[in-house]
């Protein structure tokens, strides 16, 4: 079956336009080092970046490093981001993490995905955007939104996040794929929702195969 996606040359055009859209588009996590980028990805799946970054400054005012948040006490850790979801879990995780930060790579973030995803609490995804953001090595972490928007526009056809990732990749030119990321999140929390999407008010309908099916 012949896969249901947009031409290739209007791929430009659908960037040009989410860039009208969301010139602003960035990562919308606050952080002010690599290593508290990488903690606050960890912490924002599956909840918001809004509600990351509520309690990411106690959290960091605390434990600025890897060093102090190895040390930490786990209960301490939990009261302060106990307003975020699987905290528990998380709150593990991040410790852990910081551990291991300091055991095994002299409290830096590596710079590798092999490395980064041995980390506790870091997957494909985490390990992606730390490496496009903190050390701007081109990668796609798709997200939710990444997923539904590039299947829903037309820019890829896929069942799944690894697939969606792969084919993104190859349909997009490498030096544009952190900027595409950014503004297909910014596009799906904004205009491209998963209910009741602002069709109307998109640029980019008149591409949009889903809009035009």
């Amino acid at each position: 079956m012949k896969k249901k996606i947009i031409d290739e040359n209007k791929i430009e055009d659908v960037m040009n336009m989410l860039l009208k859209m969301y010139p602003e588009a960035s990562c919308e996590l606050n952080h002010g080092s690599k290593f508290e980028l990488l903690i606050a990805v960890v912490l924002s799946a599956q909840t918001t970046d809004v509600s990351v970054n509520k309690v990411t400054p106690g959290l960091f005012k605390k434990y600025p490093g890897p060093q102090e948040l190895a040390e930490a006490n786990l209960s301490d850790v939990e009261s302060i981001i106990k307003k975020i979801g699987l905290y528990r879990t998380k709150s593990k995780n991040i410790i852990n993490l910081s551990k291991k930060l300091c055991e095994e790579f002299e409290c830096q973030v590596p710079d590798s995905y092999e490395e980064l995803i041995t980390l506790p609490g870091v997957g494909r995804k985490t390990a992606n955007v730390v490496l496009a953001e903190a050390f701007g090595i081109p990668r796609i972490a798709v997200d939710t939104h990444v997923f539904r928007v590039g299947n829903r526009i037309g820019l890829v056809d896929e069942k799944d996040v690894l697939g969606t990732e792969k084919a993104l990749m190859k349909r997009l030119p490498e030096n544009k794929w952190i900027i595409f990321h950014h503004l297909l999140i910014f596009h799906g929390r904004r205009c491209c929702t998963a209910r009741n999407p602002k069709c109307e008010t998109c640029l980019i309908k008149d591409i949009c195969l889903e809009y035009n099916k």
